[in-house]
């Protein structure tokens, strides 16, 4: 007893005292109170020690510690060391100080240096030691998590390390450090797919549109997963009911008797490439169905239903009762079925499966579909599967709060919460692209993300926004775009933050390519962007921006700020992509202008009382309008004075 006693005092002992944050290689926030925080035994006196600073914390109770070091001008290499009182230490070696950036989003900020353009000389070039490199794994939670959730570490930059790292983030610090010279850190927390709702805390997110009853039930099943979601499947079901009002609805065991189920081919995999017209280009939903048999020893005890892999959306109910949802890109599917569910005789499972991008349906393979009980009995569910269609009539159904793309504030929980209130110079932000279909509310939603980190990171953290490149084929005529839309609600949040700076990329994208590859320069733009705002070099951050609208002498004329030079047309002698518009979309028309140095001169088309001017409207338009940096003006909407 006395030796696992003495055993267990001793792991205690060499358990680390600092955050994960903080380890070797780390880069510190310069000129700035260092914040650093930890655990330790409960009441436990910690001694300091870095570049010549002593200071002494307190763990709490719960054994949280927390203390902050004096500002540092940037430098390095250092040792943090930290004591207990109790015998604890740890040191981490090889600490800089420095510029710290935060870059997070989605796909586009996720897209690594090796799928960038000249990627293997990108790459065998990045030795660099005074860049240092953290990736945040993902991680979703319905509460917020204290710590990080899978292990890290500060990597240096170096061939190795840059291949995986967000080529967006690498390119911006490297072109930065060209004139900015001193070290820096570069957090990379982002998820491929994910909606900006997602990375918004509880109390940031709540004002910003109607969240509460979802936030609510997120709380819920923070506490207790299993009656919350219960409780949102009996909203998915009020959802189908309102749309779509069967009778019976496909999860009741009546709707077997249906004739518009049909065979699922075997295996199922992906729905696209069954030769089923209908679902050849199907972005949207199916219903699953299979029955089985039980007996009575199976029906009375509780079970794990294992549905194998599915893209990307699930509600699963067993007997007409919701059991579980998920989201996942070809994911495994695994739900505990309650006692009292099954019955003996004949069962039915019915999973409907939304998918909105790529692959789509229920992947198996068939050997990992089965419903496994306690005492190792086993009832196969491969194969004998039905489906049927669901018409995108519908639209989308509700997603749950607690799922990691389409839901709330679980990656803030996961992702940005346990970064605690580590130093940082600024954020970059590159998202967007799965908030297109609703593009309204994105300038409220992102400045609710900037003013929630703030809150954690510090009030002045300055934002560089990546406003959507082009994709898609260029517009024929005037059209609604949801991209173009989201463009506008970006370069508006940013307009109106003394403290955030937007990078314009409407010429890098690629019309067939969601993931364009040019991320040099993009960081290029990024590195402007914060000279500009966070340096206080004299240069645009951006290319011109629009300014103003006005009526004059029958024309209409639009005035630009932060113009390097005079404006220029590429490729033409007058700039195209401009609109005028009143208040319908059907009313806008494309219009010929022409260039003066500081502003463009528009001619009035049919429209004989126009109200706004659009610019580069478009998924994927083509814009002429630079200026002598070589820099794009981006794409707007001004209302007409």
């Amino acid at each position: 007893m006395l030796l696992r006693a003495t055993a267990a005092a001793t792991a205690a002992d060499l358990a680390p005292l600092l955050d994960p944050m903080f380890q070797d290689h780390a880069v510190l926030q310069r000129e700035r109170p260092i914040p650093l925080w930890g655990l330790a035994k409960p009441g436990d006196t910690l001694t300091i020690q870095f570049h010549g600073s002593t200071l002494q914390a307190r763990a709490d109770m719960q054994g949280h510690w927390q203390q902050s070091l004096p500002a540092a001008a940037p430098g390095g290499p250092y040792v943090l060391t930290v004591r207990a009182q109790s015998g604890a230490s740890q040191s981490v070696s090889d600490v800089l100080v420095g510029d710290v950036w935060l870059c997070s989003g989605q796909s586009n900020m996720e897209l690594p240096v090796a799928r960038s353009l000249n990627a293997e000389g990108e790459i065998a070039a990045a030795g660099n030691n005074l860049i240092r490199l953290l990736t945040i794994a993902h991680a979703d939670r319905p509460a917020r998590l204290p710590q990080l959730a899978g292990a890290v570490r500060w990597q240096l930059a170096a061939p190795a390390s840059v291949r995986d790292f967000s080529a967006a983030c690498y390119y911006f610090a490297r072109e930065l450090q060209r004139t900015v010279k001193v070290p820096m850190g570069l957090i990379h927390s982002a998820w491929g797919g994910s909606n900006i709702e997602g990375w918004i805390s509880d109390p940031g997110l709540r004002p910003a549109g109607d969240f509460a009853t979802q936030l609510d039930l997120l709380r819920d099943y923070a506490r207790d997963p299993l009656p919350a979601t219960r409780e949102f499947g009996r909203r998915w079901e009020n959802w189908w009911a309102a749309g779509a009002p069967s009778n019976p609805a496909p999860w009741q065991n009546a709707a077997a008797q249906s004739g518009e189920w049909r065979a699922a081919p075997e295996p199922m995999r992906n729905w696209k490439t069954w030769g089923v017209p209908e679902l050849a280009n199907h972005d949207g939903m199916v219903w699953f169905r299979r029955t089985f048999t039980l007996n009575n020893v199976q029906a009375s005890q509780t079970a794990t239903l294992s549905l194998g892999g599915i893209d990307e959306v699930d509600e699963t109910w067993v007997n007409g009762q919701v059991i579980g949802d998920s989201f996942g890109w070809g994911t495994e599917r695994s739900y505990q079925v309650p006692a009292g569910v099954l019955r003996a005789g004949e069962n039915s499972v019915v999973v409907n499966v939304l998918s909105t991008w790529d692959a789509a349906g229920m992947y198996g393979p068939p050997e990992h579909m089965a419903l496994r009980f306690p005492a190792a009995s086993t009832v196969a569910l491969g194969g004998d599967w039905r489906y049927q269609f669901v018409p995108n009539s519908l639209g989308y159904p509700p997603r749950a709060p607690w799922h990691p793309i389409g839901g709330l504030t679980c990656l803030y929980n996961g992702m940005i919460a346990p970064l605690g209130h580590y130093g940082l110079r600024g954020a970059l932000w590159y998202q967007g692209e799965s908030n297109t279909g609703d593009a309204e509310h994105y300038q409220q939603l992102l400045g609710a993300l900037m003013a929630d980190w703030r809150v954690q990171f510090g009030s002045g953290l300055p934002f560089l926004i990546v406003q959507l490149p082009n994709f898609g084929a260029p517009p024929g005529a005037p059209v609604a775009s949801g991209w173009a839309s989201l463009r506008e609600a970006q370069r508006r949040a940013v307009a109106s933050d003394a403290h955030a700076a937007l990078a314009v990329t409407i010429d890098i994208g690629e019309r067939r390519e969601l993931h364009p590859p040019d991320k040099q320069e993009l960081g290029n733009r990024l590195a402007r962007a914060a000279r500009h705002l966070v340096y206080g070099e004299a240069l645009s951050p951006s290319g011109p921006a629009p300014s103003a609208a006005h009526r004059d002498n029958g024309a209409i004329t639009v005035n630009f700020k932060d113009v390097d030079g005079a404006l220029v047309a590429y490729s033409a002698s007058t700039p195209i992509g401009f609109e005028l518009c009143g208040a319908t979309q059907q009313s806008c028309e494309f219009v010929s202008g022409s260039i003066e140095p500081t502003r463009v001169r528009l001619e009035p088309g049919s429209l004989k009382s126009p109200t706004r001017v659009r610019y580069c409207w478009g998924d994927g338009p083509v814009c002429n309008l630079y200026d002598h940096s070589g820099l794009p003006a981006g794409p707007f909407e001004l209302a007409i004075d």
